[in-house]
């Protein structure tokens, strides 16, 4: 039986990991469960699969935590600390999944443990990727990736080497505003931008989809798991999401990994390795399907893309930054404070205010997350709707 731990599991990868887990009772053991602010969710979920412990992110809801597993025997914490102490316990699998910085210090916590991290939270390489990369070889931890093009990457690299390959290449939907002309972008609105047209995500990830931010995100994600050089890694548009990604060997052959827009699978192939494990997922129709596309990415609609590749390009606190001003525009936007095409303008011009610095510390990263938010609050002041 392996023992599991799962950070975020009240969010969409959180419960999907769970719904995979409680289809096979007899093959894992839930350790913790943690949430942010989800308190009924996460009492719930702690109960149903008979965890361990359960922990709150927020301080002020640990005895709203308290009341709601009294009588369960379910131990309960709450707080920064508490979950980096979660993170800290002996288990052999743990998902992050926390959503933005917050599970910096949870997830560089269990991969110094050594155990086996499925990674969701790409927060973790986008902003503090070599730290990440450093604790994982120095502790011996295996890394899985559980965004779908990053795991389809892993998957086509079976059997083969990153010394072997020519080109890796991320594909993206596109978003729902493909299409839309630039002009009409500018009076979209926050209903519009979570509505994915294939993908069933969270409100954040979701406007980062439309803005193609998710997109740059995970090309520095992926510059860190699949260290070949950002000149190899590449972005093609596939609207209908049915390749995941592709990496293309010296041999000019190239692989790529298909499945249906659900994240149970990648969960899945991350929750199993090194073996396979049956999903309820609806298996891929090639003939239903009836045809592939791609089209290269319009950066001039998109400047997410730009800003990503440039920050990925100057390394040190770039990507913390970029990553910490995105996540204040994303939000200010979904609050109805900002226009969506301005959340790329206030990404840029927070990146202008910095200069190049390395982080030696895991403290660094969280100081120029802190200082970002700070700087691209003073500028959404600028531009309000």
């Amino acid at each position: 039986m392996k023992k599991v731990s799962i950070f975020g599991a009240t969010g969409s990868v959180g419960t999907s990991t769970l719904d995979l887990i409680g289809r096979d009772t007899d093959g894992y053991q839930v350790v913790a469960l943690t949430a942010h602010h989800d308190v009924a969710a996460l009492a719930a979920a702690a109960r149903k699969h008979d965890a361990r412990l359960a922990v709150i992110g927020n301080v002020a809801l640990h005895d709203q935590l308290r009341e709601a597993l009294a009588g369960s025997g379910i131990e309960t914490a709450a707080g920064p600390e508490a979950l980096v102490d979660a993170a800290r316990i002996d288990v052999d699998w743990t998902m992050a999944a926390i959503m933005g910085c917050a599970g910096l210090e949870p997830t560089l916590a269990a991969l110094e443990r050594g155990r086996t991290v499925a990674l969701a939270n790409k927060e973790s390489l986008v902003s503090a990727g070599s730290l990440m990369m450093d604790a994982a070889r120095s502790s011996g931890a295996t890394l899985l990736p559980v965004d779908s093009e990053h795991n389809a990457i892993f998957q086509c690299l079976a059997g083969g080497r990153l010394a072997e390959v020519r080109k890796i290449t991320l594909t993206a939907s596109g978003g729902p505003f493909r299409t839309m002309p630039l002009e009409a972008m500018r009076t979209v609105t926050p209903a519009q931008a979570v509505k994915h047209p294939n993908w069933s995500m969270g409100a954040k990830i979701s406007v980062d989809s439309a803005t193609m931010m998710n997109k740059g995100l995970e090309l520095i994600e992926a510059a860190h798991l699949f260290p070949i050089g950002l000149n190899r890694i590449e972005i093609l548009v596939h609207p209908q999401s049915v390749i995941h990604s592709m990496v293309e060997y010296r041999d000019c052959s190239t692989l790529a990994q298909l499945g249906s827009p659900d994240m149970r699978i990648p969960i899945a192939h991350a929750l199993a390795w090194p073996e396979r494990i049956a999903t309820p997922c609806t298996p891929l129709d090639l003939a239903t399907i009836g045809r592939l596309d791609f089209e290269a990415p319009d950066d001039s609609r998109f400047p997410a893309l730009r800003l990503a590749r440039q920050a990925a390009e100057a390394g040190g606190i770039y990507p913390a930054v970029l990553n910490a001003a995105n996540e204040v525009a994303v939000a200010a936007f979904l609050g109805g404070r900002t226009g969506f095409l301005e959340i790329a303008t206030i990404v840029e011009e927070t990146l202008s205010g910095y200069s190049a610095q390395t982080p030696r510390r895991i403290e660094d990263i969280l100081e120029a997350d802190r200082s970002a938010r700070m700087a691209a609050g003073r500028i959404l002041e600028r531009v309000q709707v």
